[in-house]
């Protein structure tokens, strides 16, 4: 082996090391286990909360976001509208993020915050006891779309006659340039509240002391100004993977022939008509993902659904010279989505029947009823239509359907407009016979229509104490038996109007108990027993995960044609009470075209999980053979392409990136200079070391000259 030369340096090596050993140290401290540890000492994050989102139509853009980065100030407690003069002009450390009690979410304090938008970080709501009354929706809801325009008639447009929803406060239609959550959790509540108490709350006029509690929220919306430009830059294709900026609202209507047709064969039938009966599905809140609806949706549809059940029993004995179509339409409080796509798709011979089957309409609003109280009937007489006489039969039929039942349906006079419906778009496109069901003579009795307060306690569903959830759900309450009597009353009128036998009509009765399981169901506990019978292993499975109710926003039309929570159950439930039972194996159900006398043409097949048995572990699963479909229910003016629409609903969601919410402590401005200074000044010195060490490595790190006759 050799000598190393004379001069030779072996610093070098050392020099190595030392740049390994800063990498090194470099990644541990920027590694995600370093920095999530050091943000979980300094974050508690907010991970039960609701935002505020922003919708756009064809002329502007409603709802909340928060800058890109996110929205941060100081919690301040609001306890009375007296105390906004600290967030909004005394306290001197601005921005604030100001967290209120639902008595204090009123039109009056929010819009004082947005006018003082630059010292308002965000807002949180606490949910708590309600209000006597609040709806934030507007008080004429679906005006523009509804067929009381100007060309019909002046005096009934924009409800000059009748202000429908008297208490609207068109909350939910302002827009808030800074974010605005709801939160669901009392634990995250308590923490915040305990944190504002121990660090910003101003005691006998003393000055705050540091460190103060913080909040910072993130809801930055993608898209702005109004669906056409929204929906323009989504179409714009600058790489492989688009960027969608927002999505048009929409869903699925849920429909069920009692005699079912051909499910490709659209248009006109010839010598067929039919009855619809309809009902809407969706409601809205302020915080899209609280809206339950009890009373504006839920009533309803529970009524048509024990009045289908009802009926199936009867009209399989008694024939019928009509067919009935149920409808359950989605997406209504945005402009009448699933109708209009409904009555679009008649008049386009894109439907399994045309407007001109179309004999009648009923359509149940709600009824949130007692015992004894009187069921308003509208109806829509005009001088222009040759089917008043058909209208006052109808109404007839109806009248005489309450034999032996403890209410009474009352006719609203002539000259009173429909109120929102999904009939007046049936009646926008032609001439129809119809009537709508509710329980207001003129302006809503809903002390809360599209709130997050419309919910099981606003429709008395009160249950005793000392049952436990499986004995609630089987206890029939005083409100299961009211709309008991409605469904029976509907289903009576129904088969009359189909042209059912007279004689058979009292034996005609909804189930009391059915009707009090789907409303424990739908504003109560979703997770129970009853819906887990009824409901699918593979495509249901995900409405039966969470014991709250589900959700009635109608949602944003997906790509993957998977309709929402809300659509499954009402599918499966209508399938169950309505359909039939088979023999068939689970892979016949995916597969019945394969066997002889099965059409996917005139059936769906649902696969049913079943009952568990006494002492036994595995469901007695089966196939239900049903005539109900799901359909398209996403406004044709997305279709059409025409993103500015006076026809069509044009409502669109916008996308966002993440949804977060977390509070922190917050030192002084003059602390944070100083730690930034100090911190620079380190910066500086470092690299000032670390580039005298770089140039001096040679001297620093070298070995001691070897001889040169050293020999080995």
């Amino acid at each position: 082996m050799t000598g190393r030369g004379p001069g030779t340096i072996i610093g070098f090596p050392h020099k190595r090391k030392l740049v390994t050993s800063i990498k090194l140290f470099l990644f541990f401290c920027l590694s995600d286990v370093s920095c999530n540890s050091v943000a979980q000492k300094i974050y508690v994050e907010l991970n039960n909360t609701v935002p505020c989102v922003r919708l756009l139509n064809a002329t502007h853009q409603i709802g909340c976001q928060s800058s890109i980065s996110g929205d941060t100030g100081v919690i301040h407690v609001l306890e009375s509208e007296a105390d906004l003069e600290w967030p909004l002009s005394k306290g001197p450390n601005p921005p604030y993020m100001v967290l209120l009690e639902s008595s204090l979410f009123t039109k009056s304090i929010m819009m004082k915050m947005k006018n003082a938008s630059s010292r308002v970080a965000g807002v949180v709501v606490v949910p708590k006891t309600s209000p006597p009354e609040f709806s934030p929706h507007t008080t004429c809801p679906n005006e523009n779309t509804g067929v009381y325009t100007e060309t019909y008639d002046h005096n009934l447009a924009h409800c000059n006659t009748t202000v429908w929803n008297p208490r609207g406060n068109g909350l939910s239609y302002e827009e808030f340039d800074f974010p605005v959550f709801s939160l669901k959790e009392d634990n995250e509540t308590e923490v915040i509240k305990q944190c504002y108490f121990d660090h910003n709350r101003v005691v006998n006029g003393s000055g705050l002391q540091y460190p103060l509690c913080a909040m910072q929220l993130f809801s930055h919306m993608h898209a702005v100004t109004d669906t056409a430009t929204c929906m323009r830059r989504s179409s714009m294709d600058f790489s492989t993977s688009p960027v969608m900026v927002c999505d048009p609202l929409g869903g699925y209507n849920v429909c069920a022939f009692i005699r079912p047709y051909n499910s490709t064969a659209f248009g006109h039938k010839e010598n067929e008509s039919v009855v619809i009966a309809a009902a809407r599905l969706d409601s809205k809140a302020f915080f899209l993902e609280d809206s339950t609806g009890a009373e504006g949706s839920v009533s309803g549809f529970v009524t048509l659904l024990a009045a289908a059940q009802a009926l199936c029993e009867a009209t399989q004995e008694a024939p019928r010279t009509r067919n009935i179509l149920f409808a359950f339409f989605h997406g209504e409080v945005f402009d009448y989505i699933g109708s209009s796509r409904m009555v679009y798709d008649m008049k386009n011979n894109m439907f399994v029947i045309d407007l001109d089957n179309v004999h009648s309409i009923l359509e149940i609003g709600q009824v949130k009823t007692c015992i004894s109280i009187n069921v308003w009937t509208y109806k829509c007489m005009d001088i222009r239509s040759n089917n008043n006489e058909s209208v006052t039969n109808l109404v007839k039929n109806l009248q005489s359907s309450t034999a032996g039942l403890n209410f009474s349906f009352v006719e609203t006079d002539f000259s009173q407009p429909l109120p929102p419906s999904s009939f007046q778009r049936f009646l926008r496109a032609r001439a129809i016979p119809g009537i709508v069901l509710a329980d207001h003579q003129t302006d809503f009795n809903n002390r809360y229509y599209e709130s997050f307060y419309d919910n099981a306690a606003h429709l008395n569903l009160t249950y005793p104490s000392n049952l436990s959830p499986e004995e609630q759900l089987e206890f029939v309450t005083d409100t299961a038996k009211s709309l008991t009597e409605v469904a029976t009353a509907v289903a009576r009128t129904l088969f009359k109007q189909a042209g059912g036998n007279n004689s058979q009509v009292n034996k005609i009765n909804a189930d009391p108990k059915t009707v009090t399981q789907m409303l424990y169901g739908f504003l109560v506990r979703s997770n129970n027993s009853w819906f887990q019978v009824l409901g699918s292993s593979l495509r249901c499975v995900f409405c039966l995960s969470e014991p709250n109710p589900p959700q009635y926003y109608v949602g944003v039309a997906k790509s993957s044609h998977q309709a929402n929570a809300l659509t499954y159950l009402v599918q499966y439930l209508l399938a169950n009470l309505t359909g039939t039972a088979t023999n068939l194996t689970q892979s016949q159900c995916k597969k019945p075209d394969e066997l002889p006398n099965e059409s996917t043409y005139l059936y769906s097949y649902l696969w049913v999980q079943g009952m568990v048995p006494p002492n036994s572990t595995q469901r007695e699963s089966f196939c239900v053979r049903t005539a109900v479909r799901l359909v398209k229910a996403v406004s044709p003016a997305f279709d059409l392409g025409d993103y500015v629409s006076k026809e069509y609903s044009t409502w669109t969601k916008s996308q966002w990136k993440f949804i977060k919410a977390r509070i922190f402590l917050v030192a002084s401005r003059d602390l944070e200079m100083l730690t930034l200074g100090v911190g620079v000044a380190v910066l500086f010195t470092s690299l000032l070391v670390t580039y005298f060490v770089s140039t001096k490595a040679d001297v620093l790190f070298s070995s001691v000259r070897e001889p040169n006759n050293a020999a080995y």
